[in-house]
């Protein structure tokens, strides 16, 4: 067989749910953490660490060997917010270049799409990011792409999963239903995202940007309204958007409202999603306990 070996830069919630499926199929895979902390728990899961504080350059030891490069390192982390470089390339792009990876990813956000006031979009629509964070990711994006033509963007939608879901925010008690006419989120299991990128590794294609999310856009009070069903409690309650207490953070996810169409990852990478609505993830995450 040949050797495959993954080096994957900010091995988060996304990342270790790939990690475990490719060392099950006999890859190795490296990974890095900002925390000595963090590279324990991906050292306990057999993936050989690498603290990585974006600064300071890992050993060139860390690319020996490797065939993929995935990031989910987000732009000006952890620097400075005034700073909208990707630190992964700042710090490592002779590295990248070097070691000839054949594939190369990195994990995005559909945010760059901008505001659309509930409209579709797909990969086809041009870029229009209305918040900072967003235009640092495409900048981040368009710096990616310049690097090689091995580079392959993924546009994520809201990740959930294990320990980050609906589930979770009704059970905590003080989840609310933020009510905002003609807002839309979109949204993705973890495990999916995992099925996308393998689905790319195995069928590369220079430039490529996917979007990665389910069928089915929804306004956002909805899964927590079905959560609680779920679990036989009384649905949150609901609470109109300009009377709500948010942070600044929480605010500006209604500064966006969008429905995004994710049918190039079944079109071309032949993606089936174990869990095409929420109403599968959560019932899947009810069961797991």
């Amino acid at each position: 067989m040949t050797h495959r070996s993954l080096l994957c830069f900010g091995m988060g919630f996304s990342g270790r749910v790939l990690a475990t499926r490719l060392l099950a199929e006999g890859w190795t895979v490296h990974g890095t953490s900002r925390s000595a902390e963090g590279c324990a728990a991906l050292a306990a899961l057999g993936v050989t660490p690498w603290q990585f504080d974006g600064t300071t350059p890992l050993s060139p030891q860390a690319f020996d060997g490797v065939t993929h490069v995935l990031s989910s390192v987000p732009p000006g982390s952890p620097r400075s917010l005034d700073d909208d470089s990707d630190p992964v390339l700042t710090v490592h792009r002779d590295d990248l270049l070097a070691c000839g990876a054949a594939w190369i990813g990195y994990l995005s956000t559909t945010g760059v799409y901008g505001d659309h006031q509930g409209g579709w979009v797909d990969e086809q629509t041009p870029v229009a990011p209305n918040l900072s964070r967003s235009a640092r990711r495409d900048r981040a994006e368009r710096d990616w792409q310049a690097l090689t033509p091995a580079a392959h963007i993924f546009r994520l939608a809201g990740i959930y999963g294990p320990g980050r879901n609906a589930l979770d925010q009704v059970r905590r008690g003080g989840a609310r239903c933020i009510i905002k006419e003609n807002q839309w989120f979109g949204r993705i299991h973890v495990e999916d995202i995992a099925t996308v990128v393998q689905a790319s590794i195995a069928r590369p294609r220079s430039g490529a940007i996917y979007n990665v999310c389910d069928d089915q856009p929804t306004p956002p009070e909805e899964p927590l309204r079905y959560a609680a069903a779920l679990l036989g409690m009384d649905p949150p309650p609901d609470v109109p958007f300009d009377q709500a207490e948010l942070s600044p953070m929480a605010r500006s996810f209604y500064a966006d409202s969008r429905r995004v169409r994710n049918d190039l990852i079944k079109q071309e990478l032949e993606v089936q999603l174990r869990y095409p609505t929420y109403r599968e993830g959560l019932q899947a995450l009810l069961s797991q306990g």
